[in-house]
């Protein structure tokens, strides 16, 4: 991270840990350090069970740390802050409402004008590409319409900081591509700070300004990528770059061991 920016995330010796239906204590995350600068774009890469989703349920404030710190613009995390936005894997759309009733909500709950929200409701649907969607509901929709949806419900309310765990893993192929050229644009208009948590490292490497690599569980940071890829960037043609390739090579070679020891602990487990 650039010295010169301030930091808007950090996590420091955070451990996280879980009752299971056993009674057994479970580590997800173990003497965590984190820090992630303001308008910066991180995504966090790791095998199957090394604690990224529980990453960002300790930062949006839905949970609290076993130990160690979790700040946000340097203030201890004690709860759920409004200025966090969370875009989940499985879309958070209200089935009984209307696109243009879903992307309003939030900011109605907080009290907003109606006219004055519904206004910027179709101003977000318009940047997301829903114009003329406004009255359909959420079961009219393809996959990556209502992933949409999503992205205007949390870009509506202004973030300072937005979550996304996994939120294209859904879609096919084209569409995902589609979708994350979306949100750098998307991006680019506010410049929240974004968490980005996904298991495609080529996704990583195409969206983020560094990516970060946990350990297979429980989850600590074992390496830090800075991707000096210039910006704009359009995802498929950035893949073809020989930087790109460079790159993906390089954090494969540190991410690939701890999929296998991951992988052998769970063969270990269901042979026994």
């Amino acid at each position: 991270m650039d010295t010169s920016t301030p930091t808007a995330i950090r996590l420091r010796n955070v451990t996280k840990r879980f009752a299971t239906p056993s009674g057994r204590m479970y580590t997800a995350l173990a003497d965590l350090d984190l820090e992630i600068g303001a308008g910066e774009f991180c995504a966090v890469v790791g095998p199957t069970g090394c604690g990224k989703s529980t990453t960002l349920t300790l930062v949006s404030g839905l949970e609290r740390a076993s130990t160690g710190q979790v700040l946000v613009d340097g203030g201890e995390v004690t709860g759920i802050d409004p200025k966090v936005g969370f875009v989940f894997q499985n879309d958070a759309v209200l089935p009984w409402k209307t696109v243009l009733g879903n992307v309003s909500a939030g900011p109605l709950w907080r009290g907003g004008d109606k006219r004055d929200v519904r206004d910027r409701a179709r101003d977000w649907l318009r940047r997301v590409g829903l114009s003329g969607f406004e009255g359909h509901y959420p079961h009219q929709l393809s996959g990556g319409m209502r992933k949409r949806v999503a992205l205007a419900q949390s870009l509506i309310n202004e973030p300072g900081i937005l979550l996304m765990d996994e939120p294209f893993s859904a879609l096919d192929v084209q569409t995902r591509s589609i979708m994350s050229d979306e949100l750098l644009q998307l991006w680019q208009l506010t410049r929240p700070t974004v968490i980005f948590v996904t298991h495609d490292l080529e996704e990583a490497i195409a969206l983020a300004d560094k990516v970060v690599v946990l350990t297979a569980g429980p989850g600590r940071v074992k390496a830090v990528y800075d991707i000096d890829l210039p910006r704009p960037r359009t995802v498929q043609e950035i893949r073809f770059q020989p930087r790109f390739v460079e790159l993906y090579r390089q954090i494969w070679t540190s991410l690939r061991d701890e999929v296998q020891l991951a992988y052998a602990r769970t063969t270990t487990q269901a042979a026994s």
